[in-house]
């Protein structure tokens, strides 16, 4: 395998425990997957995923031999979980639909898959509860942060407490929209929804939409305070020497992947 460049990945200075946003760099994998490629069921060997969830792993402290995850649909199913849901990444997956976690349990790593979508880590640090939640657009738009800030306070956490961080994704500047997404976004936010997208002054019925910005309102909504949303600023299609894009790419790349463990 070759010895690619030094693992790096974002974190955010609001998040106390351990996490970490993957970029594309650092791993083994080549070609079209190189180099650090966490997904596994993208046609990248198993070989080399392994080595860079291992690399992935050292890089935050956090043993990855066994973490939460599953199939993201793009719903709004936010699973609370326990050490026993914790699986290899070579192992199948014992969830068929999931798009967030959250858990109370020490060690028990959370993660979700991105490559354009919203990830969203959080942390009530007072009550110890973490939560990974993948936002797609459709996802966002049917409320998962709901879900995902009701799972937390279901363990104790209080969503005045609530830190949240919402890493790279597609922003404005690159995703531009059919009216049926600004539709569903004043829908969710209850018309709350001043600057979050416009006219897309280059395709006539298009609109560019900021889905990040959506998220941290949705969160505020739900009684996140301001100064506890950290949005990272960095759009995966815009930096596509960082990470991959699926708008830009298709299928034919490797995933980002976005952890938090207690």
């Amino acid at each position: 395998m070759p010895d690619m460049q030094k693992v790096e990945f974002l974190r955010s200075g609001l998040i106390t425990c351990r996490h970490g946003f993957s970029t594309r760099l650092g791993g083994v994998s080549e070609g079209i997957f190189a180099s650090l490629n966490l997904g596994a069921n993208r046609g990248d060997s198993m070989e080399n995923v392994l080595e860079n969830w291992r690399r992935f792993g050292d890089a935050l402290g956090v043993d990855t031999a066994r973490f939460v995850h599953g199939h993201q649909s793009h719903g709004t199913t936010v699973r609370i979980a326990a050490r026993a849901d914790a699986h290899a990444i070579s192992a199948p997956t014992p969830w068929r639909s999931a798009d967030g976690y959250v858990t109370n349990e020490r060690d028990v790593p959370l993660v979700v898959f991105t490559a354009d979508c919203t990830p969203l880590l959080m942390q009530d640090p007072s009550a110890g509860v973490i939560a990974a939640v993948h936002c797609g657009w459709r996802s966002t738009v049917a409320d998962i942060e709901a879900q995902a800030v009701k799972a937390m306070v279901s363990l104790g956490a209080k969503p005045e407490n609530i830190r949240a961080a919402i890493g790279p994704g597609i922003r404005r500047c690159c995703f531009q929209t059919g009216p049926e997404v600004p539709r569903a976004i004043d829908g969710l936010l209850g018309g709350a929804s001043k600057g979050l997208y416009g006219p897309d002054e280059t395709a006539a019925g298009k609109f560019r939409v900021d889905l990040p910005g959506t998220v941290k309102r949705r969160l505020e909504q739900l009684g996140l305070a301001e100064e506890n949303i950290d949005e990272l600023g960095v759009c995966t299609m815009c930096r596509q020497d960082l990470f991959w894009s699926h708008r830009a790419l298709g299928a034919a790349r490797g995933s980002q992947a976005n952890l938090i463990v207690l």
